[in-house]
Parts: structure tokens; C-alpha cells; sequence
């Protein structure tokens, strides 16, 4: 059922921007979700139709906002093998292995996170993402393993939407990569558009796009005559943008080991080990893993930080790597 909400702006809310106004005021939706529905022209202000989420209010102005119910999605609760490290009545933290959807998508309507959680929490999840998607406050890619935080309340969910807004989650990730990295620790900064070549794919932009922020470091490189230069690098995330570490790395020239999109090919290496080229061969997916998640409890009030020990075929590469290169 639509809703329907009326706010008449108080004096010390005068000249502030109406999606940061509206954000305070609607402590269920999230600053990104409120953004959407001024966007969808579902806010007024004084019987007028707003589109812009920086328009600035005035003291006294009559601020309508429309928010529609969401469509009701059938999702089969399913059960499925998920390994949950940690959970109390507000949260649930989730080691996804890779292969497996966060969400019911296109092409993904079972087998998903989600089908997984319903079956194991049937309602007592969150629902500020919509009912295709309860707990569900970030994503990792299919073929990326590793730490997820799913919320179980809505005011959970908003307490933890709010610090990933403001960049306050603490996220690392380890990756294998092609070559060695220059410099071998730094920061990446730049923008993030989806690709004008393949709208399913993200790219570096100069002009348009959200600002994408990622730190790393080279952990170890592993150097040997039969094998491809690697570099086991370390990520830290200030942001968390669709595909960032993929694209960052492969803007660098160092795309991850494995990564069908957005890797690159090893070139002109011609002898290889023959049983590293069988491990390479059996590793179907990036070499990619969200290793330690930290961020304030929406309740406890106290940092928390999780880690998780790396999946069985990344430690296969990883040892190999350890053992062989010189």
C-alpha cells in the first residue's frame, strides 16, 4: 500500500539540502533510497514536484513525500549449505563461498544468499532493500568469497547502510594478480561509469561516474622461471562500488588471476609448470577474497571485526605459489 508522509520544515532546518532533510526524518530508508524517490518526482514541496536531491528547503515549506509500496516478489525459501560465522537477534555475518548470487536476479531466481537465508530466518529479516532482496545491505560479486553483514531489523539495516554511506566500514580483500603492481603500495582513486561498450561491465572514467577509492599493498611476489610473475596484494576499500577492485586492478595493468571480464590473458609465456597450468586451469573464478569485515554494532555500540580463512582453491594457488617461487 502507498504511503503518503507530510512535514512542515522547522526554522533550524532552513536552506538544508531536501534528500539530507528527508534522510533525518525517515530513519528507515537510506539516503540512497530517499535520493531515488526524488528522482521518480514522488517528493513536492508546496504542491510543486521535486527531481533534484540538493534542492535546498526554506523554512516553513510543505514537504510531501510519496512512497510507493514495493511489488511482491515470490522468493523460494531454499536450503543450502551457508557458513555463518557470527549472528545475534540484530545481525547475521555470512563467509559466501564464490559461485553463489547475493540476490535473486535475471537469470538467478534460486540458488541465491537469499534463497539460503529465508530458509533459515523466513521473515525476520530486514526489508528496506525490498522483498527481493531482505538483509541484504551490500553485495559481493558471484565468483568473489568472503564476509557479508546481513541485517535481520530495519533499523539495523539503516544503522549499517548509513556507515557504508560514510565510508566507515572497514573492508580488506586478498588478491592474486598478473605482474607486479607499480608502486608496489598505493591508493587508486577515480571514477567508476558503466562501460559504453558492455553495459554489464564498469570502466574508468575522466568525466562521469562515481568517485571509487582503493588501497593496496603487495603483500609477496612470486618469481620463478616456469611460472607467471604474481603478486599476492593486499585491498582496503573506502568505497564500495560495483566491480572496484576488478577494474582498478586491470586499469593498473594487473588484472586479477582468473577474472574472465576484466583479467587479462597472461602474454608471451611460453613454458609453464605443469602443475601450476593444472591448478590455473581448475581455478575457475577471480582470485578474490573478502578477508575481514569491521564496523560499529547497530546496538552494542562497540567496533566488531570479523575475518575469514581463505577458501580451499585460493589456499591450493596460494601454497603453491609459496612453495615453488624462488
Amino acid at each position: 500500500m502507498n504511503k503518503t508522509t507530510t512535514f512542515f520544515v522547522e526554522e533550524s532546518s532552513n536552506n538544508l539540502r531536501l534528500d539530507k532533510y528527508l534522510a533525518s526524518k525517515l530513519k528507515t530508508l537510506t539516503r540512497s533510497q530517499i535520493k531515488k524517490i526524488i528522482l521518480s518526482k514522488n517528493v513536492s514541496i508546496n504542491g510543486r514536484a521535486i527531481s533534484s536531491p540538493s534542492q535546498k528547503i526554506k523554512s516553513e515549506n510543505s514537504i510531501e513525500i510519496l512512497i510507493k509500496a514495493k511489488k511482491i516478489e515470490h522468493i523460494k525459501p531454499q536450503k543450502i549449505d551457508i557458513n555463518i560465522i557470527y549472528e545475534d537477534k540484530e545481525i547475521v555475518v555470512v563467509d559466501k563461498p564464490s559461485g553463489i548470487v547475493v540476490h535473486p536476479g535475471a537469470g538467478n531466481k534460486e540458488g541465491t544468499l537469499v534463497n539460503a537465508l529465508l530458509y533459515l530466518y523466513e521473515k525476520n529479516l530486514s526489508t528496506l532493500n525490498g522483498l527481493s532482496r531482505p538483509g541484504i545491505v551490500h553485495r559481493i560479486d558471484k565468483e568473489t568469497s568472503g564476509l557479508l553483514v546481513i541485517a535481520k531489523t530495519n533499523f539495523s539495516h539503516a544503522n549499517l547502510a548509513k556507515q557504508f554511506s560514510n565510508h566507515t566500514i572497514k573492508r580488506k580483500y586478498l588478491a592474486l594478480i598478473w605482474g607486479v603492481i607499480r608502486p608496489l603500495n598505493g591508493k587508486i582513486t577515480t571514477l567508476l561509469s558503466r562501460s559504453k561498450k558492455n553495459r554489464q561491465l564498469m570502466s574508468v572514467s575522466e568525466r562521469t561516474g562515481k568517485k571509487a577509492i582503493t588501497n593496496y599493498k603487495t603483500l609477496k611476489v612470486f618469481n620463478n622461471k616456469e611460472i607467471p610473475k604474481i603478486s599476492l596484494v593486499e585491498c582496503v576499500l573506502e568505497t564500495g562500488r560495483t566491480h572496484q577492485i576488478r577494474v582498478h586492478l586491470s586499469h593498473k595493468g594487473n588484472g586479477l588471476v582468473g577474472d574472465k571480464k576484466y583479467g587479462k590473458k597472461r602474454l608471451g609465456f611460453r613454458k609453464i609448470n605443469k602443475k601450476f597450468e593444472k591448478i590455473l586451469s581448475g581455478f575457475e573464478r577471480q582470485a578474490l577474497h573478502a578477508k575481514s569485515l569491521g564496523f560499529l554494532h547497530p546496538t552494542k555500540n562497540r567496533f566488531v571485526n570479523f575475518e575469514s580463512k581463505l577458501p580451499k582453491d585460493f589456499k591450493k594457488m596460494l601454497d603453491f605459489l609459496e612453495k615453488f617461487s624462488d
